[in-house]
Formats: C-alpha cells, sequence, structure tokens
C-alpha cells in the first residue's frame, strides 16, 4: 500500500478520535505545529528510522519531543513508530489537516507577491478565490516573489490563477511568437 493511502487511514482514525472528543481544532492546532517543526528538522525523523533505536527508545522520544500534545496524536505517532511508519508522519498530518479544511469548506492557499500581504489583502483574495475553487475561504500562506514585477499568483491546490506582471508579459510574448 503506498504512503499516502496509509497516512489518509491513519489520519482519518485520528480525525474520527478527534470529533468523538470534541478535540479537532486543538488537534489541528498540534498538527500544524508538528508538522512545521518535522519539516524543518528531517533529521528527527532519519532518527526514528535508525534501526538502533528499539521502538520503546522512540515511543519515548515521541512523547519527550512533543510534551504538551494531546493524547490522540502521540498515541498516533507511537502507533507509526511500533509500525515503523515514522516516515508518514508529516503526511499524516497533512491528511489530517485537510480532512478538517475539507469539513470547515477551507482551503489551503498560496499566494506569491512582491511584497508581503496586509490582513486587508489577505483577505480580499480570500473572499474572491475561495468561490472560485468552492470553498467558504482559504488559509493563505504568503510567499514574496520580487520575480512577479507586479500583481500576485494564486496556487490552491493544483490550480493557479497568474495574475501577476510577469505571468502577463510570458502569456503576451508566447501570443507574439506564435
Amino acid at each position: 500500500m503506498s504512503n499516502p493511502v496509509v497516512a489518509e487511514r491513519y489520519a482519518l482514525a485520528l480525525y474520527q478520535v478527534g470529533k468523538e472528543q470534541n478535540l479537532s481544532g486543538q488537534i489541528d492546532e498540534e498538527l500544524k505545529t508538528i508538522k512545521k517543526v518535522l519539516v524543518q528538522n528531517p533529521g528527527f525523523i532519519g532518527l526514528l528510522k535508525t534501526p538502533k533505536l528499539s521502538v520503546d527508545d522512540k515511543r519515548n522520544l515521541i512523547r519527550q519531543s512533543f510534551p504538551n500534545v494531546s493524547p490522540a496524536v502521540i498515541n498516533t505517532f507511537m502507533l507509526l513508530a511500533d509500525r515503523h511508519r515514522e516516515d508518514i508522519m508529516v503526511e499524516v498530518a497533512e491528511s489530517y489537516i485537510n480532512l478538517l479544511n475539507e469539513e470547515r469548506g477551507i482551503a489551503e492557499a498560496t499566494v506569491y507577491s512582491v511584497r508581503a500581504l496586509t490582513a486587508d489583502e489577505t483577505k480580499a483574495i480570500s473572499v474572491v478565490f475561495a468561490p472560485k475553487v468552492g470553498k467558504q475561504t482559504l488559509n493563505i500562506e504568503n510567499v514574496v516573489d520580487p520575480n512577479l514585477l507586479g500583481g500576485v499568483k494564486v496556487r490552491i491546490g493544483n490550480r493557479i490563477f497568474d495574475g501577476s506582471l510577469r505571468g502577463k508579459l510570458d502569456r503576451l510574448g508566447r501570443k507574439l511568437t506564435s
């Protein structure tokens, strides 16, 4: 079974536990933080995958690394360690976040702009682009990219809305050469 499918199954189980215990929002925040930590420190997963570490050592390492995390999340990650699936921890977190976002009508978006966006600009982008992808709102991550020259480029899932000056110039150049 491929890793994304396995990660989705673990995420779904964690999602159901979160719903039963009314901890969905708390688990969401914890997983976002854990995902960020794991992405910034890829050596942690490598350490967990070390064959010299016993399963008990892995469990203790997980428990010590994330001491303030809810039991449902810790138990899920310890279960992953028990089954030698440490490498899908980030995917489990992403899958859980996606499940909760789907329920809430939220989509994750990356907005590339020449400068950092203000809160009002971020809200305006969310209002305009959320209905285009059938969602109520967007969680926006702003990436500053000076190569755009002006405007913004919005990426939501696998869809890209390019309203940047660089994109317009590129399209104009292709049109003129064809």
